[in-house]
Order: structure tokens, then sequence, then C-alpha cells
């Protein structure tokens, strides 16, 4: 699986984990020089836990909270600690 944003790859990997239609990226096959640091923004998920979001920016065009992870998520979802996930903005193919 491939992400792509405003046509640069940002994640590659061939072994993603899919939760939920959403191909999570191990932290190691994902390119850190487009993501900010964790924005603050958080949200909840029953039975996946606290996820933290990070900005994506490749050649000066921003895709806010557009990344998302789990730093620490519930035991059903361990699969996915810091594996990286995108909305629609980002191209995954």
């Amino acid at each position: 699986m491939r992400a792509t944003f405003n046509g640069q790859v940002i994640a590659e990997s061939d072994e993603t984990v899919v939760v939920e239609g959403n191909h999570y990226f191990p932290p190691a096959s994902v390119n850190m020089d487009y993501f900010s640091d964790p924005t603050g923004r958080s949200t909840h998920c029953p039975w996946k836990g606290d996820a933290s979001y990070r900005d994506i920016t490749v050649d000066g065009e921003t895709a806010s909270n557009a990344a998302w992870f789990y730093p620490e998520p519930k035991e059903k979802a361990a699969e996915i600690k810091d594996h990286i996930a995108f909305y629609g903005v980002v191209d995954v193919s």
C-alpha cells in the first residue's frame, strides 16, 4: 500500500493493518519529514482507545489533522499501536 499527498509518497508498506476499512501503516514505513508533532486533537473510540492526530505538509500544502494514530490503544487494538492511518485527502492505494 502507498499513501500519497500532494503528489508525494508519504508512506509505503506491504504490511499495513486494516481496521474498519482503514489501512494503518507501520511507523517505520512513514516518512515523518512530512508530519507535524501531534496537534493536540484527540478522539475516542470505545474499543480502540484515544487517537492522536498530526498535520501533513508537502510543498507548502497542509492537510490539518489528516493522519491519526493510537499511542496507547486498548488491548483489542494493540496491533495498531503507533501505526498511522489517513483521512480521504490522502490517497491510499
